[in-house]
């Protein structure tokens, strides 16, 4: 997001176009936004109030408005396609590299507003091709396969997550292979 920001530092950006941009094709809240560019300004100590980096267009998205020194260095790679991703009830959130907050805090990458949940209630980890879950001192507690999490958990494709009242799974697609010939009746 922070390098789409700075590649389109001449004007605002809209939080659709970001959206297109991060999420092609899957369907997120707003609040995924603001809580990447909370994200960002923790990392920049900026302050949403009097920012140096990132501004706000209030009803419209977001502009980067600090100055930028460009060098003849290569381009860091473009990051690597997600490939995991949390899906409750009819959403279905991507997971980035890194630490993923799981809560009802604003600033929870994956924000979830249900009873039971805590604000920073678990975190998701993505290391390469590893998914790693752990519990964030939650008030109920946080289970998979119907066991609690009490210490860093790798998680597997299909595994079932409960945050209180809340079941999430993990969902990770397989490396591309052929496709299976399905015989129809």
């Amino acid at each position: 997001m922070l390098l789409l920001l700075i590649q389109n530092r001449t004007r605002a950006v809209s939080r659709a176009e970001l959206q297109q941009h991060l999420w092609p094709s899957t369907y997120v809240l707003d609040t995924n936004l603001a809580s990447l560019i909370a994200e960002i300004r923790r990392a920049l100590i900026d302050d949403s109030e009097d920012p140096r980096y990132i501004r706000t267009v209030h009803r419209f998205g977001y502009w980067f408005i600090a100055q930028v020194n460009e060098s003849d260095e290569a381009a860091p790679p473009p990051p690597a396609p997600i490939r995991h991703w949390l899906i409750w009830d009819l959403k279905q959130v991507s997971l980035s590299a890194g630490v993923n907050i799981i809560g009802r805090a604003a600033d929870a990458g994956v924000w979830i507003d249900a009873p039971g949940v805590s604000r920073h209630h678990a975190q998701i980890t993505i290391t390469e091709s590893i998914a790693t879950l752990e519990d964030l001192d939650s008030k109920n507690g946080t289970f998979v396969r119907g066991e609690r999490v009490t210490g860093p958990r790798v998680l597997q494709d299909g595994d079932q997550i409960r945050l209180g009242s809340v079941v999430l799974t993990l969902r990770i697609p397989s490396p591309g292979g052929s496709t299976e010939t399905v015989r129809l009746l």
